[in-house]
């Protein structure tokens, strides 16, 4: 009551600073208590920290479905062998010189190759510089002047690409070759014997006397000196580095 009383002193002195009556400002004063909200002093007051917010749950999500496996791409094919058909034809170069009074038949003698030998597909089969082994078939000089060639055969048997060998079937159809000139021998002589007899058989018939026959004689030793130049023996030669020129007789197959 006391503190009561000592507000409505208090006012009572305001309104009369203020030109106010006093009943009029008790009733503001007691207006203003009664909007006051009630307070309950009963409450217990928390010093604790407001609890945290329960994190949200997190939300169940579908696996996405793994892509599917991509077909395995078709093997390539295995690249087709490499082969020469019948009928190519391989340029090689003679390693050795030969020669008809030095080589005899069935010595072996080889060859390089001068080019690369492709197939249809334009690979290399047989590089140069590859090896061909050939067999001398037959070897031998020219006996007259008639005779342009001599005799002289080679047989192809293997070619060596890479450091493996393959059997080939092939023959040699150009051969650069030349003829040597021997000295007339007793066998050039032997083979125009006859033929200086029957000089100087044909003096005496001639001659119908010893003169005759020595001048017949004499005639037809001439003649077989003739021929002796014309058949003497002419060596095959072919130098080293010469072309020989082989076709395949059958496929090669690598």
């Amino acid at each position: 009551m006391s503190g009561k009383r000592l507000s409505l002193f208090a006012l009572t002195l305001l309104a009369a600073c203020a030109g106010e009556s006093p009943d009029r400002m008790a009733a503001d004063s007691l207006s203003r208590d009664l909007q006051r909200a009630p307070v309950d002093s009963s409450a217990v007051l928390s010093d604790s920290a407001p609890a945290a917010p329960e994190a949200p749950k997190p939300v169940a999500t579908k696996p996405k479905p793994k892509p599917a496996p991509k077909p395995a791409a078709a093997p390539k094919p295995a690249p087709a062998p490499l082969a020469l058909a019948s009928g190519t034809v391989i340029v090689t170069a003679v390693d050795q010189e030969i020669h008809s009074r030095v080589n005899k038949a069935g010595e072996t003698i080889t060859t390089t190759v001068s080019s690369d030998v492709t197939d249809s597909q334009g690979r290399v089969v047989i590089p140069v510089g590859s090896r061909v082994t050939m067999t001398i078939s037959e070897i031998h000089e020219s006996e007259n002047k008639g005779d342009k060639t001599g005799k002289l055969t080679l047989t192809p048997t293997e070619v060596a690409i890479a450091g493996r060998t393959y059997p080939i079937v092939a023959s040699a159809e150009a051969l650069d070759r030349q003829l040597q000139d021997r000295k007339t021998n007793a066998g050039d002589v032997a083979k125009v014997g006859a033929g200086t007899a029957a000089g100087a058989l044909v003096g005496r018939v001639i001659g119908g006397n010893t003169k005759g026959a020595v001048i017949g004689g004499i005639i037809g030793g001439a003649v077989g000196a003739q021929r002796a130049v014309e058949t003497q023996d002419r060596d095959v030669v072919v130098p080293a580095g010469s072309r020989v020129q082989l076709r395949l007789q059958s496929g090669l197959v690598i």
